[in-house]
């Protein structure tokens, strides 16, 4: 299945496999509601955000409208969307994965730096990739990323390659409210200024130097982030230093720096919980120890 197949052949095939579909027109977007249902007046479909008695059997409601019924797909009433349609789009909450959008090569190396591995799908502009499991959706978690699952709908640009990972701690916490723009003169934090030291690292096998260096380095990343996603940076900073540590043979002061963490992204606005639930996600999602 290709994007230059036909469109109707190409939506009764993934609706045969259980992915709910709809068609778009030119300009990536889903085709206009009926007269009944325009601008809502119907009273929008139960399964949408805010549910309402619709059951019109066209497509109308967006991404409310993809279906796995390939008489619905196939009927008279979608016959002139297809027509006219340049894509076919779905839904990855129905499908039960969600898709993270890259929309440009620098996000693309951020996803490569930051989040697992999964299966992949280029797009025009960047890649698609898709996580097994369900989420709020978000656009714009950070430059040139959207987060698309439940209540949103994305472009099938074909299967991709690659195993299908199940959806990570990371992606989850870029649609977590993180507010990085703290009000001026406002307190963003009472954390107390807690520091790592070998105190509580007697059984870490690096030195001292090499510890701080690399924690700086990772506080340093935190604190860039002024304007978005400082959250989500932590989470991978925590992720990224943790794992140097899988091969001690004793305590390595993991809390300690995590404390480190949290701090650097209070700083520059993220809420306490948010920041706390991000860096203990990126401590444990680090392999574990083989020593």
């Amino acid at each position: 299945m290709t994007t230059t197949s036909n469109p109707l052949h190409v939506a009764l095939a993934l609706a045969a496999a259980g992915v709910p579909v709809l068609p778009l027109r030119a300009g990536k977007v889903p085709f206009g509601n009926c007269r009944t249902c325009k601008d809502n007046e119907c009273g929008g479909r139960p399964n949408m955000k805010s549910a309402g008695p619709c059951r019109c059997a066209a497509p109308c409601h967006g991404w409310a409208a993809a279906t796995t019924d390939r008489n619905v797909v196939a009927s008279p009433l979608w016959a002139p969307a297809w027509r006219a349609a340049a894509a076919v789009a779905y839904h990855p909450g129905g499908a039960g994965v969600t898709v993270v959008d890259l929309d440009n090569p620098a996000a693309v190396q951020w996803a490569r730096t930051t989040l697992p591995t999964t299966r992949t799908v280029t797009t025009t502009r960047g890649e698609h990739w898709i996580y097994r499991g369900t989420m709020q959706s978000a656009n714009a978690v950070r430059p040139g990323v959207d987060v698309k699952s439940l209540m949103q709908y994305a472009r099938w640009l074909g299967p991709g390659t690659g195993h299908t990972a199940l959806l990570p701690p990371a992606v989850r916490a870029l649609v977590g409210k993180e507010d990085t723009t703290p009000a001026a003169g406002k307190v963003v934090s009472s954390l107390p200024r807690a520091r790592w030291d070998r105190s509580v690292a007697a059984g870490c096998r690096h030195t001292d130097r090499y510890v701080r260096t690399g924690l700086e380095r990772g506080l340093n990343l935190v604190r860039a982030r002024t304007e978005s996603g400082a959250g989500s940076q932590a989470f991978g900073v925590a992720r990224f230093l943790a794992a140097q540590h899988t091969r001690c043979p004793g305590l390595c002061g993991l809390d300690a720096i995590g404390e480190e963490i949290i701090a650097a992204a209070v700083t520059v606005g993220v809420p306490e919980a948010y920041a706390r639930r991000a860096v203990t996600n990126g401590l444990a999602a680090a392999p574990e120890r083989t020593a």
